[in-house]
């Protein structure tokens, strides 16, 4: 027969006397309060906080934790708060000696600090409600064994900013998730990692007015089948939710100012809570390293936002620029620099009370979270009726790929190599009259598409390798770059040239990571901002600087380690182009073009050296690309920020165009797709079309989401052919890549540093042009880290299977069209 609370209470005071420490009046008094729960016949159940408990009180605690399922106890509850002087090893063991009847868990991880939450995620606990608000996870990764938990609770967690791949794989029961102002923003690693909960029907990243707790809002649920019912507005005083959608169609301005409540660019704002030399964390899945929330931001923003009267939430952020935002792709600008006042001061607070996390002002958050998850029944708050799955299935379709080619079904790659294998063994046994073709019509590129969509639909976290460059030689010393513009090779697969902020043209192996060849940097200090290869000479390339200067360089004579002594042989000095930001050549490697922070554009003959004219006035403001067709030698476009692109032909005086095409705001750059069929314009804060090459038509506009700010500098490249293109912006940690011909938004790529306060921005980027689905992105960090890195993205890895990895996969050109 189990022994009543009394007993237990005799025995833990038994415990105490053999340890030699006084039983704790905080524990004798839960004991207490139990035993009135029982006389009343309520539910018998020991509520524990662990306060103002010490280490001296653990062993007879855990004596008497250890026998409660012999006991009258029903339930144990368990919390803490900030003062907590318990060791979190030892709180982490008074959980698990209560086993089956733990009931809650609700815990401040800061004084219990980082091993107590690593431990807990790995090995576990019986508890059937997790409470963790607050938690220090940055990459939440429960592995452990939480078979009985039912509700997991992590709100206000603002290191929290994305998933492993394989959390919550051991909570099938898992029924209730809340991650309310969480850092959390990619939809896709967000539904990759929740479908993996077969139990999930309430979902939360923002919350209603009304609703504190998880479940469906009690004012939404006034009739049943109420489908007049707007879901996007909160039932308590008409607050609408935070819908990307709808914020983008009110007003931009608005949005990027919500934007900012929860995307945080620490080590500027708390530049002054931290030590400079404090760099970061030491793990990559919890971060201690900012003790942000006990700090608060009201005081350090108050007087810098207008409008807030202190009621700023936690997850703010201040956008910065680096300070090293001039080359090809974007134009100078201020560092650090404080955007929207205004725009804050616009927004009603009714807004931010909903708490909402990043992903909640993704566009179209709700309908891919309903269309993606098609057994939850509530999300934030808001029951999903059928009206609403309808609407999102129509919007999903639309507006996104749920695989690359417009594949609607994963496919295992066994089995996409057994239908080729067969195919093929039909083709043998055709007559010669019937046609070698693809079955059913398919096209020649048709199993190489699908094993790609087959590759990218088993993870959807790619793998993000920084290139870590090495010197050929090992007696060399070691020393680290800073790029600032780089370019793969076009024919061979290995090679790529980054200029760096120094001055350097650094030529690497990027497969290997060696240097192959070494230019350093000659006179003053100057940035490489302009790079390109010459096609038909594969050992030559043309470096422009920001200084004016202009060579031409044979990697062939140059030195493959920094120690050596550099020699002129083999390089041309042509005429100077002040402040130069891009360089191109033609497809015919006779002539270069370089333009810069001037209206004018200069013509170069690479074989005599000359500069043969500068075409003056192309633009009314200045030009900050320039770039030749690929197949058409005398053909070219310029973009500018005056808003306008214009097609220009050399055989042609180029006083007028061919043609101009405008964009509402400023252009960052222009690009030929790699048949020449098309333009694709790049302008201010993610405006980005595609343009008809021919006559400059719009032919598609990818209609990404505006910021609102007129320094985040957009570039966008063709990747895979011109099947998709990749995106990213100065002001973004994310890379968006769109199909070119349905402009449906195929993946996002985040990038991340080492912990919450070392933030990445994409400062360029380029599709490999040998590897589908391959690219390199040139990260900026924010501070205290205040660096830069060419980072490789493979999108048919996964980041938790590096050694699948391997640049030898689909080593072929990509010729594929279409999309």
């Amino acid at each position: 027969m189990a022994f009543n609370c009394f007993t237990l209470e005799e025995r833990y005071i038994g415990y105490c006397r053999r340890q030699g420490v006084l039983p704790h009046h905080d524990i004798l008094a839960a004991f207490f309060k139990a035993e009135v729960k029982k006389s009343h016949h309520e539910l018998c159940s020991l509520e524990v906080v662990l306060d103002n408990l010490g280490n001296t009180d653990f062993y007879p605690l855990l004596s008497v934790f250890m026998e409660i399922d012999a006991s009258e106890i029903d339930a144990v509850d368990i919390s803490n708060g900030s003062p907590c002087k318990l060791n979190g090893e030892y709180a982490l063991s008074l959980m698990r000696a209560i086993n089956q009847k733990l009931r809650v868990v609700n815990v401040n991880d800061w004084p219990l600090g980082k091993d107590f939450l690593r431990d807990l995620s790995h090995k576990g606990l019986t508890c059937q409600i997790l409470n963790l608000r607050c938690s220090h996870f940055r990459k939440l990764s429960l592995t452990g064994e939480f078979m009985q938990i039912h509700t997991l609770n992590l709100d206000f967690s603002t290191s929290l900013t994305s998933f492993r791949e394989d959390c919550f794989t051991c909570m099938p029961n898992l029924m209730h998730l809340s991650m309310c102002e969480t850092r959390v923003s990619n939809l896709w690693t967000a539904i990759a990692a929740l479908s993996k909960l077969p139990s999930l029907v309430e979902l939360r990243f923002q919350k209603c007015l009304c609703c504190n707790d998880t479940g469906s809002c009690p004012a939404s649920s006034g009739g049943k089948g109420n489908d007049k019912t707007d879901p996007d507005i909160c039932p308590h005083m008409g607050a609408p939710f935070v819908n990307g959608s709808e914020l983008i169609d009110q007003n931009s301005r608005t949005e990027e100012a919500l934007r900012n409540l929860f995307s945080l660019t620490d080590g500027i704002i708390n530049h002054e809570l931290q030590s400079a030399s404090d760099d970061s964390s030491d793990d990559s899945e919890v971060d201690f390293s900012s003790r942000q929330q006990e700090y608060g931001m009201e005081g350090l923003l108050s007087n810098e936002i207008s409008g807030w009267n202190g009621q700023f939430d936690l997850q703010n952020e201040i956008s910065f620029t680096a300070l090293w935002t001039q080359n090809e792709d974007e134009p100078l600008a201020g560092a650090f620099n404080i955007r929207h006042r205004s725009a804050f001061a616009d927004i009603s607070m009714k807004y931010v009370t909903h708490h909402s996390s990043p992903i909640c002002f993704e566009k179209h958050y709700r309908e891919f979270m309903i269309a993606s998850l098609p057994h939850l029944r509530v999300l934030d708050n808001l029951p999903i009726r059928k009206i609403d799955r309808e609407k999102a299935k129509v919007i999903f379709s639309q507006c996104f790929e749920y695989l690359p080619y417009k594949r609607n079904h994963k496919e295992s790659v066994v089995s996409i190599l057994q239908k080729r294998e067969i195919k093929e063994s039909r083709a043998h046994v055709q007559t010669p009259k019937l046609k070698r073709s693809c079955p059913s019509g398919k096209s020649q590129y048709f199993y190489s598409r699908s094993l790609c969509a087959a590759k990218m639909g088993s993870s959807a976290w790619p793998f993000l390798h920084p290139v870590s460059i090495l010197s050929s030689h090992s007696g060399d010393q070691t020393r680290s770059f800073r790029p600032r513009q780089f370019e793969y090779h076009p024919s061979d697969s290995s090679l790529m040239v980054f200029g760096t902020l120094d001055g350097e043209v650094v030529v690497v192996n990027h497969e290997s990571e060696k240097i192959v060849s070494y230019i350093p940097s000659l006179g003053a200090m100057n940035s490489v901002l302009g790079l390109c290869w010459l096609k038909k000479y594969p050992s030559k390339l043309i470096a422009g600087s920001d200084n004016g200067s202009l060579k031409l360089y044979d990697i062939e004579h140059m030195p493959s380690t920094i120690t050596s002594i550099y020699s002129s042989a083999g390089s041309v000095t042509f005429d100077e182009f002040d402040q130069l930001t891009s360089v191109h050549v033609n497809s015919t490697d006779e002539l270069f073009l370089a333009s810069g922070y001037s209206k004018n554009v200069a013509l170069y003959d690479i074989s005599s050296g000359r500069r043969l004219a500068v075409f003056p006035d192309m633009h009314r403001e200045h030009i900050n690309v320039v770039k030749f067709a690929n197949h058409s030698p005398s053909i070219f476009a310029t973009s500018s920020f005056d808003q306008d692109v214009k097609l220009w032909d050399l055989r042609q005086k180029p006083t007028q165009p061919c043609y101009t095409a405008s964009s509402s705001r400023g252009n960052v750059m222009v690009c030929f797709s790699p048949d020449d069929h098309y333009l694709l314009a790049s302008a201010v804060d993610n405006e980005v079309k595609q343009l008809l090459a021919v006559d400059g038509r719009l032919h598609l506009n990818f209609e990404i989401t505006s910021t609102g700010s007129s320094q985040n500098y957009t570039r966008s490249y063709y990747m895979n052919g011109r099947d998709y293109i990749i995106s990213g912006s100065c002001d973004e940690h994310v890379v968006r890549i769109c199909c070119s011909q349905t402009g449906r938004r195929l993946r996002d790529i985040s990038l991340e540093g080492t912990s919450s306060r070392t933030s990445m921005f994409v400062q360029s980027l380029r599709g490999d042009p040998f590897r589908d689905f391959n690219m390199s992105i040139l990260a900026a960090y924010v501070r205290p880290s205040s660096k830069s890195e060419i980072v490789k993205v493979n999108l048919l890895a996964s980041s938790d299977h590096a050694k699948e990895y391997s640049f030898s996969q689909q080593s072929r050109p990509s010729n594929s069209m279409g999309g």
